[in-house]
């Protein structure tokens, strides 16, 4: 396996991507890349453009969203950090077999064309981590 590339992007779950936005548009100043929704992850998206690394904000669509239970636990904040790979099924491959419990067997599509996989937090240092590997 190849280490990750870099960090792809910080996950931050919102109660309002509209609220949210607000800082890092008008405050902060970053660019956005747009807003999109995933449906099966029962969420809606925006990135902020911050150098090589964005920022993802995540607004829940549905009460029973993992954002949304991740909102009613410990409210909004960092949800996930995202690491960007060159082979994520090589990567998925090779946490199995160093005994990372993952959240998801196979890669699965995300947000901005991206294929995606998580690591389970009590694997990872209480992180939920994710992986990440542009679309083909």
């Amino acid at each position: 396996m190849q280490p990750p590339q870099q960090i792809d992007h910080l996950g931050l779950a919102v109660r309002s991507l509209e609220e949210a936005s607000q800082l890092y548009r008008d405050v902060l100043g970053l660019t956005c890349q747009g807003t999109e929704e995933v449906p099966d992850q029962k969420v809606r998206v925006v990135f902020f453009e911050m150098g090589e690394v964005r920022i993802e904000l995540l607004e829940p669509t549905a009460a029973d969203s993992p954002i949304a239970r991740f909102l009613e636990t410990r409210g909004p904040g960092l949800h996930h950090v995202a690491y960007r790979v060159a082979d994520l099924p090589a990567t998925l491959a090779a946490l199995r077999s160093g005994g990372v419990r993952l959240i998801d067997e196979e890669p699965r599509d995300g947000a901005h064309g991206m294929k995606i996989a998580f690591a389970h937090p009590k694997s990872t240092g209480g992180v939920l981590t994710e992986f990440c590997q542009a679309g083909e």
